[in-house]
C-alpha cells in the first residue's frame, strides 16, 4: 500500500512537484509572517485580562500606532528578538492556561524587560535623547513612567525592583 502510493507520488511530473513545492512554500511563509505579525498586535495582546487596561491606555496615547513588541523586545537580532518572545510567550501561556486564580492585576516588568524598552526608547528617540541632557536619571522610565500606558496603569511600585522570589509569586516577570 505504501509502496503503491510512493509509486505514484514518483510518476508525477516533477515540474508538478516543483510547482506544487513552491505553492506551499509560498502559502506557509505568507502564513508565518501574517502570524507573526498577529502575535505582535496590540489585538494580540489585550487578549489577557492582566492586559486590559495596558491596551486601553496603549491606543489613546502618543505611541498607539505601534505594535506592543516594537518597544517590549530586544531588536538587535531575529533570533534575540524570537528567543525573548517565546520566553515571555510560554511564561504568559503558563500562567493563563495553568494559574489563572493566581494572575495578578498588573504585571511587573523585571530589569532585563525594563533594558530592553529602554533600549528601545533610547534608539526612537536618539534625537531627543541627543538634543536634551538626560544623564539625571537612571533610565527612560524614571521620569516617563506614564509612557505609552497612563497614569492610571503604573504606580510607584511599578519601577521598584521586586523582591526576590517576587516574581513568581506575583506570575508575570519574564
Amino acid at each position: 500500500m505504501l509502496k503503491r502510493g510512493l509509486k505514484k507520488l514518483l510518476a508525477i511530473d516533477k515540474r508538478v512537484l516543483v510547482l506544487g513545492a513552491l505553492i506551499a512554500g509560498v502559502l506557509f511563509s505568507f502564513g508565518t509572517v501574517k502570524t507573526m505579525a498577529y502575535l505582535d498586535s496590540p489585538g494580540f495582546c489585550q487578549n489577557c485580562h492582566t492586559m486590559k487596561s495596558v491596551y486601553t491606555s496603549f491606543v489613546d496615547s502618543t505611541h498607539a500606532e505601534l505594535q506592543c513588541n516594537d518597544c517590549h523586545l530586544p531588536h538587535e537580532s531575529e533570533v534575540g528578538k524570537l528567543f525573548f518572545k517565546g520566553r515571555a510567550g510560554m511564561t504568559h501561556i503558563f500562567y493563563n492556561t495553568l494559574g489563572t486564580e493566581d494572575i495578578p492585576d498588573r504585571i511587573y516588568a523585571t530589569t532585563r524587560t525594563l533594558r530592553v524598552i529602554n533600549q528601545n526608547c533610547a534608539e526612537c528617540h536618539k534625537s531627543t535623547i541627543d538634543n536634551v541632557s538626560h544623564d539625571a536619571k537612571e533610565n527612560c522610565m524614571s521620569c516617563h513612567q506614564t509612557v505609552p500606558h497612563g497614569s492610571d496603569f503604573k504606580d510607584d511600585s511599578y519601577h521598584q525592583p521586586p523582591k526576590s522570589g517576587e516574581l513568581l509569586k506575583n506570575k508575570g516577570g519574564f
